[in-house]
């Protein structure tokens, strides 16, 4: 039986996204509620695109580009529910391609 290995970032490259400029589908809430009050910060991990980054100053910061619109974030931040998540308008958001 041979194994095929799978390059996520490959994958994920062959996807489309159509930013909705001035108009982010997802925001946090409050950014002190980041850096002060969720001491795992579990979004920068379990968000398969990789849009929430941990700075130095242990703020989290968002970049909606490139989100596959899969929820984790506001699953993870149940604790908190300081992301506010919506799907993009028609026409914007991410483009699948399949095969």
């Amino acid at each position: 039986m041979s194994t095929i290995a799978v390059n996520v970032e490959e994958k994920l490259f062959q996807n489309r996204y159509k930013v909705d400029h001035g108009r982010p589908h997802i925001k946090i809430k409050d950014a002190a509620v980041c850096a002060n009050e969720c001491k795992g910060q579990q979004c920068t991990f379990i968000c398969p695109a990789a849009c929430y980054k941990t700075e130095g100053n242990g703020n989290v910061t968002l970049i909606t580009d490139g989100c596959l619109e899969c929820g984790s974030c506001r699953v993870i931040c149940t604790e908190h529910a300081n992301v506010a998540w919506e799907y993009p308008r028609g026409g914007h958001g991410i483009l699948f391609k399949f095969g």
